[in-house]
């Protein structure tokens, strides 16, 4: 019996919460360059590509953890790392730290955006 080499199961929508979904949809709808549709007091920004995952912003359940124990990370093309930092904190993210040599070939920063959900922009030497 030869198996299926293609996946079964992938990400669909990464989910975050929010005190304003609306706003903060505004913010992550203009980083990456995709249209909120938003009801219900909560926005969903669908992939840019198929195969891309969407953002879903809900409204908060409850109080912000003290800790974030996960975030996304978003590729960019090498090279471009520093410009799109740049352009997140004038959309109104927060700069929080570099991270230049902890693997070979492998770069981020680390924003907060408005509403303080850390996120990183990462470039891949030769990807």
């Amino acid at each position: 019996m030869v198996e299926d080499a293609a996946p079964r199961i992938s990400i669909g929508t990464i989910a975050m919460e929010a005190a304003d979904p609306p706003a903060l949809a505004g913010f992550w709808g203009a980083l990456l360059h995709r249209e909120a549709q938003v009801g219900d007091g909560a926005a969903f920004l669908p992939g840019n590509r198929p195969g891309e995952p969407g953002l879903l912003i809900q409204p908060l359940t409850g109080p912000r953890p003290e800790r974030q124990i996960s975030h996304p990370d978003l590729f960019v093309p090498d090279g471009s790392r520093t410009a799109e930092a740049s352009r997140a904190v004038d959309l109104g993210a927060t700069f929080r730290w570099e991270v230049l040599d902890e693997y070979p070939g492998v770069r981020w920063s680390t924003l907060a955006d408005p509403e303080g959900n850390l996120f990183c922009i990462a470039e891949h030497e030769g990807h």
